[in-house]
């Protein structure tokens, strides 16, 4: 038998942060062999001549070289692809999570706190945490909406440096007021970052035109348009911010490949918005047999629908055993209590997601 080790002091016990020990990694579900609604992927593969001009492309790609540390043609598509004013600067992540935690490094003064609405999106925690800002949540109403004197409460008592606002929120998949937002930006004493991962599928709203106010940043990401694997994302807003980011920005951080790639893939964007008509008229056929077999549903404007049944963990269970992988939230957030989270899928994916929650809840 090996002897015992004697710590030395010099162990993750001693040197890693308190506050990074205590937190749990993020979790992904292994989805071998499950119809995989858990992650809010668009369902839809590219067209099979579309793939093939991908690979084409992907194949003249110069692996041997670092890729362009500007990005400048990639910037000029996604510009051109969202809608971004010219007014406005870009700021290319490796993923949307990359920009989070590069705006909370940056904004991470010693005593700085970063506010979110909760239940919201894990990584605005973890990212604050990680860069040593102090995190604090704000209960939504019941209904998921803000609870506007709240947040503006908390707002007065914090004095945030950073301020999230997912718009759709996620895991709830609504949006929030917008007059709301409006009193919460006007109140903020400092940066605050509405996240759009999922505007493809909130019929418009979007906070695009308002980039260039002073204090507020817009995320996107071409993730849920169906291009997950390519890991791109990007913060528009006022030169004078993005500037101060792009000192944090890790040279090469979005790869040659995943360059190429997006920057062909959004010059097809109208098969990338037709994909995502699809999903939205799907989600509203989902929410209609989801009413009928008595689920409690909460209003959608995401690629993803939030329900609660009566026990979460058996239909978990339930749906795995019947090759189905969804998202619990159980346990995760009292609001969040016997809820799960519903990827819009195909239509026959929806289909069989409805006959095993039928057989499921009787």
């Amino acid at each position: 038998m090996a002897p015992a080790q004697v710590s030395s002091g010099r162990g993750p016990q001693a040197l890693v942060r308190e506050e990074i020990r205590a937190l749990q990694a993020y979790h992904v579900v292994p989805p071998e062999g499950l119809i995989k609604l858990d992650a809010m992927e668009n369902p839809y593969r590219l067209p099979e001549p579309l793939a093939a001009e991908m690979g084409a492309r992907l194949a003249s790609v110069a692996v041997n070289r670092y890729p362009d540390p500007t990005g400048r043609a990639l910037k000029a598509r996604l510009r051109e692809a969202m809608g971004v004013p010219a007014a406005h600067d870009i700021l290319l992540g490796n993923g949307s999570d990359e920009i989070l935690q590069i705006i909370a490094l940056a904004l991470a003064r010693p005593g700085a706190v970063a506010l979110a609405p909760e239940p919201g999106f894990a990584m605005y925690r973890l990212s604050a945490i990680a860069a040593g800002m102090r995190y604090v949540g704000v209960p939504l109403a019941a209904d998921f909406s803000l609870d506007e004197p709240a947040f503006l409460g908390a707002l007065e008592t914090h004095r945030p440096a950073l301020t999230w606002i997912a718009y759709p929120n996620n895991p709830s998949g609504n949006l929030f007021s917008r007059a709301a937002i409006e009193r919460i930006l006007e109140a903020a004493p400092g940066l605050v970052v509405v996240d759009e991962a999922y505007y493809a599928f909130a019929g418009g709203a979007t906070w695009m035109p308002e980039a260039g106010h002073e204090n507020l940043i817009v995320v996107r990401t071409v993730s849920k348009l169906g291009l997950a694997g390519l890991r791109l994302g990007c913060a528009i807003g006022p030169r004078e911010w993005l500037d101060e980011f792009e000192k944090l920005r890790l040279p090469y951080n979005v790869n040659v490949l995943s360059a190429a790639a997006g920057d062909l893939l959004l010059a097809h964007r109208a098969v990338l918005e037709e994909q995502t008509r699809r999903i939205v008229e799907d989600r509203g056929r989902l929410e209609e047999a989801l009413d009928a077999i008595g689920v409690e549903r909460f209003p959608s404007a995401a690629n993803f629908i939030l329900v609660r049944v009566a026990d979460a963990p058996r239909a978990f269970e339930g749906l795995r055993e019947r090759g189905i992988l969804v998202r619990t939230f159980h346990g995760t957030h009292p609001l969040l209590a016997h809820c799960l989270r519903l990827t819009v899928g195909t239509p026959d994916e929806n289909r069989r997601l409805i006959e095993a929650l039928r057989s499921i809840l009787g």
